[in-house]
C-alpha cells in the first residue's frame, strides 16, 4: 500500500470523530442560535421604535464589515484581558452565533420586505394581530424566499468552523493540524481534510437542491390555488 494512502487511511477515523464531536455540532448550534438572533434583529430594523433599529443596525454594520477570524480572537484572547474567560468551544459558538445572527439577518429582513403590502391588508381584514399576522402569513412566505440564501449560508458555515481551529477548537482541521505535527506530512493531511470539507459541502448541497425543489412545487400549488 503507498505510504500516502495508508497515511489518509489511518488518520481518517481521528479526522471524522473530531469533525463529529466538535464541527458538526460547532455547526448546527451556531446556525440555530444565529438563525433565531437574525429573525429579532430583522424584527427590531423592520418594526421597531428608531433607537432600537439603530442598536441593531450598529451590530450589523459591526459583524459583516469585520473578519470573522479576527471576531473570534477578540472574544478568546481580547475578553480575558478585562476579566472575561471562556473556554475555547463557547467562544466559537459566540463568534459564529453573532457572525452568522448579522447576515441572516439581511437575509430574513429582505424576504419579509419582499412579501406584497397586499398580504398585510388580507390578514388584517379578517382580523389577524400583527403577531398573527407574521406568525401565519408573513414569515411562511418568507422563509420559502429565504431558504436558498440561507442554506448558502449553512454550507459556508460548515467550512468556515476551520477558522475555530486558530482558538484551539479540536474540530476537523486542528485534528489535521495534530497529526501533522507529529507525521510531518502536510501535503497529504491538509488534502484530506479539504475532501472531508468538500463531501460535506456537496451533500449539504444536494439535500439544499432537492429542498429547493420541494418549496417550489409547494409554492406552484399555492400560487395555481389562489
Amino acid at each position: 500500500m503507498p505510504h500516502w494512502l495508508d497515511l489518509m487511511l489511518s488518520s481518517l477515523g481521528p479526522l471524522l470523530l473530531a469533525g463529529l464531536r466538535f464541527t458538526v455540532p460547532l455547526t448546527l448550534l451556531s446556525f440555530s442560535l444565529g438563525l433565531m438572533l437574525g429573525l429579532v434583529v430583522a424584527v427590531v430594523r423592520l418594526f421597531a421604535p428608531t433607537p432600537f433599529a439603530a442598536v441593531v443596525r450598529f451590530y450589523v454594520w459591526i459583524f459583516r464589515g469585520t473578519p470573522l477570524l479576527v471576531q473570534l480572537f477578540l472574544i478568546f484572547y481580547g475578553l480575558p484581558s478585562v476579566g472575561i474567560v471562556l473556554d475555547a468551544f463557547p467562544a466559537a459558538l459566540i463568534g459564529f452565533t453573532l457572525n452568522i445572527g448579522a447576515y441572516t439577518s439581511e437575509t430574513i429582513r429582505a424576504t419579509i420586505s419582499s412579501v406584497p403590502k397586499g398580504q398585510w391588508e388580507a390578514a388584517y381584514s379578517i382580523g389577524m394581530s400583527w403577531s398573527q399576522v407574521m406568525r401565519r402569513t408573513i414569515l411562511p412566505q418568507a422563509a420559502r424566499v429565504a431558504v436558498p440564501p440561507l442554506s448558502n449560508t449553512f454550507i459556508s458555515l460548515v467550512k468556515d468552523t476551520s477558522l475555530a481551529a486558530a482558538i484551539t477548537v479540536p474540530e476537523l482541521f486542528q485534528a489535521a493540524q495534530r497529526i501533522v505535527a507529529t507525521t510531518y506530512e502536510p501535503l497529504i493531511l491538509y488534502i484530506e481534510a479539504a475532501l472531508i470539507y468538500l463531501l460535506m459541502s456537496s451533500v449539504l448541497s444536494q439535500l439544499q437542491v432537492r429542498l429547493e425543489q420541494r418549496l417550489g412545487r409547494y409554492g406552484g400549488f399555492l400560487e395555481a390555488r389562489a
